[in-house]
């Protein structure tokens, strides 16, 4: 199978995870600003899994530029982290919904580990079908993010139980992390074309 159907797939997977997430932003009942208030919690549980939605969307579009055909393995890899990402809204609208209580900080913080996990697979799963020599493990390198995201994440998930604003700092470190712009793939990318 060429990559374009995965990637379609893939695009639309997550354009409705987004349009879910926003639907549980709920028009507040009053006419001032002060009614917004009681939204804030949601609306910024909301920001931060946009944030990470985007992450997953921007570097698994430049994970798929190192690929030309898709094996059985990488589809169901690819489904895997799909799965988790899918779960985001759902955390999402629990924790802010909550006002960032422990247990749905600590959930949303496993969810997130789980789409790590996932995504880690369908590095795996690439590398697996193209050899150690491929164009991907060229890319990543020694891969410190991808490496200290997940620590992080079983970092943050106790702690949501000492203090959620903890959990919510590491969460919101990790998304910094992500969102410096990663030139690994594409550099590597155009060295070989």
């Amino acid at each position: 199978m060429k990559k374009g159907r995965l990637e379609a797939f893939s695009d639309g997977v997550l354009a409705i995870v987004l349009t879910i997430m926003v639907l549980e932003l709920k028009v507040p009942d009053g006419e001032s600003l002060y009614a917004l208030k009681s939204l804030l919690p949601v609306f910024v549980s909301y920001i931060l899994s946009f944030v990470y939605i985007g992450i997953y969307w921007n570097n698994h579009h430049h994970l798929l530029s190192t690929v030309n055909e898709v094996s059985g393995n990488i589809l169901w890899a690819n489904l895997h982290l799909l799965f988790w990402l899918s779960i985001v809204p759902f955390v999402t609208g629990w924790m802010g919904k909550n006002h960032f209580a422990k247990e749905p900080v600590a959930v949303y913080g496993f969810i997130l580990l789980m789409c790590a996990v996932a995504y880690w697979i369908l590095q795996k799963t690439i590398i697996g079908s193209q050899g150690k020599e491929s164009l991907l493990q060229k890319a990543l390198g020694n891969d410190f993010k991808g490496k200290i995201s997940p620590l992080l994440y079983l970092i943050a998930i106790p702690s949501a139980f000492l203090s959620p604003w903890i959990s919510g700092g590491i969460y919101v470190a990790i998304a910094m992390i992500w969102l410096i712009p990663d030139k690994r793939i594409e550099r590597t990318v155009k060295k070989e074309l």
